[in-house]
């Protein structure tokens, strides 16, 4: 369930990640497509208003303000500024600045006095048109028209100044942009709305193409699980000639090849699983007989001829070892065909580890640790192999005294086998567990089958509990059992008994 869930949670974060993409592009394209849009239309509209306007105030100076006499009384500036201001298109406001004969003392004609007065124009402004120019073969002219977009009462307005050349008033103008501001402001809302549609449109657009392109992802994601989880025959519907389909192709090819080498190799496996218990099975009858004159051959060893009594010892001890072997052969087939099963019982763990130890005759040798009356359900027969598989190994490789402890955490059985001699290397450890494994190589034949404690881990897994290995700080060797106290029976009856010890 968690796994579907992080799965899921992967597939819509690509989901976002695809429309968050596609709505910035389109974001990005519309917010400068407007920009560019709105920057070329303020332009054009403040231009043309601007330039009617001073067009228009240019005409008005050569036509009415240079007809007035060349020290004009206040009276006749007023006349003119109020002339000019209702003849302007579009309108505007008009102030005229002239000197009068009268101790060269400046008269002033308004058109609107209380809306434009000499304070409102800037004073940068009024030093540009006062300035005089010098005369080239560039600039025939002294005096220039000027003019500056100002802000004024929270409102923006046009203003702009020339004067008469040749003697005469200094002219300024005043005109309102606030018109074009909400025209402007018109057209940014329009535009803002153009980008919220694009910005909605790139994500529905993008919400398709992710549907389009991530439901055979997650087909594919589907497909790759079930085939993980061992469903070998699953295979992708093929439709179209994109990547996609090349891709779902391809997982078909992959899928039918690892189906093919998965069931030549399961096939090989059985029957070498198969041999193995077949063999081992053969083995049986002559192995009977053979241990049968064995034990007769040890019995009348001391009667034999001492130069063949060594080589009676060498059969009677190999037999043994082979038959040992059989059974723990027939014991790993039963592991590997599934088959080995749990017979269950209540158990006082104390009780059990002794009757191990007593039946091997391990009593001096073995330090037990246990509290009795520490009840267990699990099999004995399986739980006397692993003991004797751990406790033997220890006192064959480690030496006496071997010291067994038993506790419990929580639910769990925890039983320790520790001897007191050189340790594992760090090499081996990885590898103890393994079938056949011996450490050394030049050691390929020895007491053991190299199966004991293989069949120990496979007894304690089928119980669901583990075994680890590990070297003690205070030297020799620890193997740790864990079992649960209860163990989960597979079945109520074992087909057949076997031996790993």
């Amino acid at each position: 369930m968690r796994r579907k869930f992080l799965h899921g949670l992967r597939w819509t974060s690509l989901r976002l990640r695809l429309v968050v993409v596609f709505a910035l592009v389109a974001l990005t394209a519309a917010v400068s497509a407007s920009g560019i849009a709105y920057w070329l239309n303020r332009e054009a509209v403040l231009t043309r208003t601007q330039d009617s306007a001073l067009n228009d105030f240019r005409q008005e100076m050569q036509n009415r303000a240079a007809s007035l006499p060349l020290d004009p009384t206040a009276s006749q500036l007023q006349t003119a500024a109020v002339q000019m201001s209702s003849s302007g298109n579009p309108h505007y406001s008009v102030l005229l600045v002239g000197e009068s004969g009268d101790g060269g003392e400046e008269a002033f004609g308004y058109s609107n006095p209380a809306g434009f007065t000499l304070n409102d124009v800037p004073k940068s402004l009024q030093d540009a048109v006062n300035k005089k120019q010098k005369v080239t073969p560039g600039n025939p002219y002294t005096y220039h028209l000027f003019w500056q977009r100002i802000t004024l009462r929270k409102q923006p307005y046009l203003v702009s100044g020339t004067k008469i050349i040749g003697g005469g008033p200094t002219g300024y103008m005043l005109t309102s942009l606030d018109k074009e501001r909400q025209d402007l402001n018109s057209l940014a809302w329009s535009l803002a709305i153009a980008t919220a549609l694009a910005l909605i449109g790139s994500a529905l657009l993008a919400q398709a193409a992710a549907t389009t392109v991530l439901k055979p992802v997650q087909r594919l994601g589907d497909a790759a699980r079930r085939l993980g989880e061992g469903k070998l025959d699953t295979r992708l519907r093929v439709s179209g000639t994109d990547e996609l389909a090349d891709l779902s192709r391809t997982f078909n090819k992959t899928a039918a090849a690892l189906e093919k080498k998965v069931d030549d190799m399961s096939a090989r496996e059985e029957a070498s699983r198969r041999f193995v218990a077949d063999m081992s099975h053969e083995l049986r009858t002559p192995l009977t007989a053979i241990t049968a004159v064995s034990e007769v051959l040890e019995e009348e060893a001391d009667s034999l001829d001492p130069m063949i009594a060594p080589a009676v010892q060498l059969v009677v001890s190999e037999t043994r070892r082979l038959n040992t072997l059989v059974e723990n052969l027939m014991e790993v087939t039963r592991f590997d065909a599934g088959t080995a099963r749990l017979v269950l019982d209540d158990v006082d763990i104390a009780d059990q580890i002794t009757a191990c130890i007593d039946a091997r005759a391990w009593l001096d040798a073995v330090d037990l640790d246990a509290e009795r009356g520490i009840m267990v359900r699990l099999d004995p027969r399986r739980l006397d192999v692993i003991l004797a598989n751990l406790i033997g190994n220890a006192l064959k490789h480690g030496g006496s005294p071997v010291r067994v402890s038993v506790g419990l955490e929580g639910e769990e059985l925890v039983i320790a086998v520790q001897d007191h001699g050189p340790g594992i290397p760090e090499e081996v450890l990885p590898h103890v567990f393994d079938r056949f494994y011996k450490a050394s190589a030049s050691r390929p034949r020895s007491e053991g089958s190299g199966l004991g404690l293989s069949i120990a881990m496979e007894n304690a897994h089928i119980h669901g509990g583990t075994i680890t290995a590990a070297n003690s700080p205070e030297g020799g060797a620890v193997f740790v059992l864990r079992l649960p106290r209860d163990s989960d029976p597979a079945v109520d009856e074992e087909d057949e008994e076997g031996s790993g010890a």
